[in-house]
């Protein structure tokens, strides 16, 4: 099992159902009401905020990567 999947196991049904919505939300294009930044010093590495929840992803002309999913700390960032 990789990072990203340890990652997904962990969050509550709540938290996975959200995580579910924003990737289908990405699909559609519909980037209305995400909290998305783009993470300083990255050339194509976005986030979205959902209280404690951090989803972390890349945006290419390929399409979407999601990267990593967790909560809020101060390694969230670093190794991006």
């Amino acid at each position: 099992m990789d990072k990203l999947q340890k990652a997904l196991a962990k969050l509550s049904d709540r938290e996975a159902l959200f995580v579910e919505e924003v990737l289908f939300r990405f699909k559609a294009r519909n980037y209305l009401g995400l909290n998305l930044i783009k993470l300083k010093g990255a050339k194509d590495l976005f986030r979205i905020k959902a209280g404690r929840l951090r989803i972390i992803f890349s945006m290419s002309s390929n399409g979407v990567k999601l990267i990593d999913v967790g909560y809020r700390s101060e390694k969230t960032y670093r190794n991006y």
